[in-house]
């Protein structure tokens, strides 16, 4: 299987380009390097990458690589993933992040790719009607990030062409080894200022609630959507199920650091959802993937720099 994965030097694209390397895939990575590490890219090269730079709204050079490549799958995770810059200049992420995705999605056809994994988000839904969140909840972005990310969905959805069909995997609160403090989510940050004996910063009360979901367990639904039959584009969730209130995150982080801090209480930052956390039936279902590493375990790990999988 000829593999090409865009978004290859971020934070879970190199992770999913390990993985699939050492499943024997033929991988092929695509990026920019705008904001992804060339170190990632230089040492996957070495295990066996093959790297193309190209931004994805370069629809000639996207077309080009494509065609010469001829993927079987594109997994397509490149995109700008900051909810606040998104909200300061929403049409760098319109073009990147869905019209950067329908130009991709034109290129898999003509280049014949079988089938087409794209990562989209749980922004997508805004603020929840009915929890926990299942795949049919009502689409109502709060940012234009998540606005971008659900009109790259129906690139993908309407325009994909393939026989082995679509498969868009809607991403909750993803974290572990690698993630850029810069455009890291709220576990990150807590990591930055807890390991300098800093107090965690909590926007709004601490009552919202995350499902967190460990990196390598969404490496894994990756995987698993490679190979998964279908008769149709599907939309799955990807989190670990569990609903988690900010205020309970901090307090778990405090006592692994093994500090005595009390949080620091931050006005609410636009675009942040209320509560939120997936029902993960259909992944289970379709996918027969279920996610194995619990919070707890994953956060210890992380703190105590132990990674199981390749990272640079």
């Amino acid at each position: 299987m000829r593999v090409l994965v865009t978004g290859a030097a971020g934070f879970i694209g190199s992770r999913l380009c390990w993985r699939l390397l050492n499943l024997g895939v033929e991988v092929h990575g695509l990026d920019d390097l705008s904001r992804g590490s060339a170190e990632r890219v230089k040492a996957l090269e070495k295990s066996g990458m093959f790297f193309h730079k190209a931004d994805v709204r370069d629809k000639v050079a996207v077309y080009e690589i494509l065609s010469r490549v001829s993927p079987d799958v594109v997994i397509h995770l490149a995109a700008l993933i900051s909810v606040e810059e998104s909200i300061r200049v929403p049409e760098l992420y319109m073009e990147v992040n869905a019209e950067g995705t329908r130009k991709l999605v034109e290129a898999a056809n003509r280049a014949g790719s079988r089938r087409f994994i794209y990562a989209s988000s749980a922004a997508v839904y805004g603020n929840p009607v009915k929890l926990p969140v299942a795949e049919d909840h009502p689409a109502n972005p709060l940012s234009p990030y998540g606005l971008s990310k659900l009109i790259g969905e129906k690139y993908v959805a309407s325009s994909f062409m393939g026989r082995e069909k679509s498969v868009i995997l809607r991403i909750f609160n993803v974290y572990g080894p690698g993630q850029r403090p810069e455009y890291a989510g709220v576990i990150t940050r807590f990591m930055e200022r807890l390991s300098k004996g800093e107090p965690p910063v909590i926007f709004g009360d601490g009552n919202q609630t995350r499902d967190f979901v460990h990196v390598d367990d969404v490496v894994e639904a990756f995987v698993r959507s490679l190979g998964a039959p279908l008769d149709k584009a599907i939309v799955v969730n990807v989190g670990f199920g569990r609903p988690v209130k900010i205020i309970e995150l901090a307090q778990m982080m405090i006592r692994l650091y093994g500090l005595d801090v009390d949080p620091v209480y931050a006005p609410p930052r636009p675009g942040d959802v209320g509560e939120s956390y997936a029902d993960t039936s259909l992944a289970r279902k379709i996918l027969g993937w279920i996610p194995s590493i619990g919070l707890e375990n994953g956060l210890r790990k992380l703190i105590r720099g132990e990674d199981d999988g390749n990272n640079v």
